[in-house]
């Protein structure tokens, strides 16, 4: 899957989790975790980890002004918890919306470095 893919696939992600955490609370169960829970944030987890190389890899090469590995690092490790914390009405509502907020905001920062560097990319193979 291409990065870019991914990173919109994650930034989608972010959003449902906001969506879930409402609806958990509204319901006001729980969630049965071997069958809601661990499927779903196995396959985040593994998104994450595929996107989290990709990504680093393509700032290593890109070198952008204003992303860092360390930034992606953050998002992976945010996103890790706060998948599964969207299953529970317990979640603290502030840690969570602030950690969804954070990687939402650099996914998105992210997504538009990848799609102008390949628009940059596309102009310059016409330009030849």
């Amino acid at each position: 899957m291409l990065l870019i893919q991914q990173t919109s696939i994650l930034i989608d992600e972010c959003d449902k989790c906001v969506s879930r955490f409402w609806q958990m609370r509204e319901e006001d169960r729980a969630p049965d975790f071997f069958a809601e829970v661990k499927p779903h944030a196995d396959e985040i987890h593994q998104l994450l980890k595929d996107w989290q190389q990709q990504a680093n890899d393509w700032i290593q090469k890109n070198r952008p002004k204003y992303m860092h590995t360390q930034q992606i690092s953050s998002a992976v490790e945010s996103m890790g918890q706060f998948v599964v914390q969207s299953f529970y009405k317990e979640t603290s509502k502030k840690r969570f919306l602030d950690a969804t907020h954070s990687a939402s905001y650099t996914l998105k920062n992210f997504y538009g470095l990848v799609k102008e560097e390949q628009t940059d990319a596309i102009e310059k193979t016409d330009h030849s």
